[in-house]
């Protein structure tokens, strides 16, 4: 249940920020929640991948790295799903830290 509730509040957090920010598009409401599931799939598979590769970097920003690795993967969804789109690196950068932040937020509210 606290997936399902999860996975709601990143797809309604998507929509919003697709609403607010311009250089992010969202097509519908179903798209938002294939986002919502695509970019958990790729936190709990890629990310952690990508955050080992690229360690040397991150321990050498002090961890200020995993913003990128972040708006990497907003970008790599932007590419696998068609009704969602941003519109480059400093908008996936954006619109990562607005989603963490919101989700952080609300998560803490829900539980």
């Amino acid at each position: 249940m606290k997936l399902i509730l999860k996975i709601l509040v990143t797809a309604i957090l998507v929509v919003v920020l697709g609403k607010i920010l311009p250089g992010v598009e969202i097509i519908s409401y179903g798209t938002a929640i294939v986002v919502a599931v695509i970019l958990g799939l790729l936190n709990l598979i890629v990310r952690p991948i990508l955050v080992l590769f690229t360690l040397p970097v991150t321990i050498l920003t002090l961890g200020l790295f995993l913003l990128v690795i972040n708006a990497f993967i907003i970008l790599l969804v932007d590419n696998l799903i068609g009704g969602f789109a941003v519109d480059g690196f400093w908008w996936a950068l954006i619109f990562s830290l607005c989603l963490s932040i919101l989700q952080s937020i609300l998560n803490s509210m829900t539980e």
